[in-house]
């Protein structure tokens, strides 16, 4: 019997995209399915991911799995081809720090930067290049954080590759740039050049129009409603 792989996600959430991403490493053929997670949730959603209530949640063979990290380990170890985390214990165990690090120190910092008032911000952007400061010493020396291949952390860090630049862009806010980090910014170059990634990538502009239409309402929250 065949498997049943189903991904439900918001196309800008960067949390859904890390499950696609992997799922894409692994060549592992899925079903995606679309939620409108501000407005209109749909029940199916609500019933495989009913503590959280968001995506991304990955239904496999009927049995849902929510928390794009947790989603993450669930993906390696079910499809063992193309390996998204080290075989050495001690290198396994250093990918899983840094990707944690990413969510709980980076994310939020970040995304509260890109959506502070202009009378908060520059506190919050000197966090936020704090955290990156820190990010950028795990990747020295290196291609991905992961050596030459996209792993674990790379997959964990999507929105520092991508989402970031674009909501600098919208908000004329400046954390990540070639002068500050000059790794982090090769790296985010890197990254969404590899064709798998791109793949994994909502389009630019419309990523672009949406935080803009967001910022010009108002509204004080990053461009998602989604779990990590």
């Amino acid at each position: 019997m065949a498997e049943e792989v189903k991904v439900f996600g918001a196309w800008g959430s960067p949390f859904s995209r890390r499950v696609e991403l992997a799922l894409q490493l692994k060549g592992v053929q899925y079903e995606y399915i679309e939620e409108d997670v501000l407005k209109n949730k749909s029940p199916l959603l609500l019933k495989y991911n009913p503590v959280h209530k968001k995506v991304p949640v990955l239904l496999h063979n009927g049995k849902p799995i929510a928390e794009s990290l947790v989603i993450l380990e669930y993906i390696e170890e079910t499809w063992k081809g193309n390996p998204i985390l080290p075989e050495d214990p001690y290198d396994k165990a250093m990918a899983r720090f840094w990707a944690n690090f990413v969510d709980e120190n980076c994310l939020p910092v970040l995304r509260k930067a890109g959506w502070s008032p202009e009378s908060e911000r520059e506190k919050v952007v000197e966090e936020a290049c704090e955290c990156l400061k820190t990010l950028e010493s795990a990747l020295r020396g290196k291609r991905f954080f992961g050596g030459d291949t996209v792993g674990m952390v790379d997959i964990a860090a999507n929105f520092i590759g991508y989402w970031l630049r674009v909501i600098q862009e919208a908000t004329g806010m400046e954390v990540l740039s070639a002068e500050k980090f000059p790794e982090l910014f090769k790296w985010t170059d890197e990254f969404v050049s590899c064709s798998v990634v791109k793949g994994s990538l909502p389009p630019r502009d419309k990523l672009l129009a949406f935080v803009k239409a967001r910022i010009a309402a108002g509204m004080d929250q990053a461009p998602t409603n989604a779990s990590k």
